[in-house]
């Protein structure tokens, strides 16, 4: 089954995560990004780098993308999630500011 199309700059942050590409992915956000990690929230790029040195890029995570949608101006995302950290199918809400992730929220898929 192909991968479905997932719209920029998304596309571009996942091509990072599942390449465990540390600087893509936190370049990915604004400045004053954050993660809401099943309402665990880390702002800005300390925080999120903080998080993801233990649960996200530095668990070695990769998302295999089952499905990508756009609504009212947020790109979701679900797929299966695997890493050293957790695994499970997973959904991931995108806010987007210009072409810069404002926002990520993971759930369950």
């Amino acid at each position: 089954m192909a991968t479905p199309m997932v719209p920029e700059p998304v596309a571009s942050f996942w091509k990072a995560v599942n390449a465990h590409d540390e600087q893509g992915f936190l370049d990915a956000f604004t400045p004053e990004g954050s993660v809401d990690d099943w309402g665990r929230i880390f702002t800005g790029r300390e925080e999120i780098k903080a998080w993801s040195d233990k649960e996200f890029i530095g668990a070695r995570g990769r998302l295999d993308i089952k499905s990508a949608s756009e609504q009212d101006g947020q790109v979701t995302v679900i797929g299966d999630w695997k890493s050293n950290y957790a695994n499970g199918r997973s959904n991931f809400i995108f806010e987007i500011q210009g072409s810069k992730l404002s926002r990520m929220a993971i759930r369950e898929g």
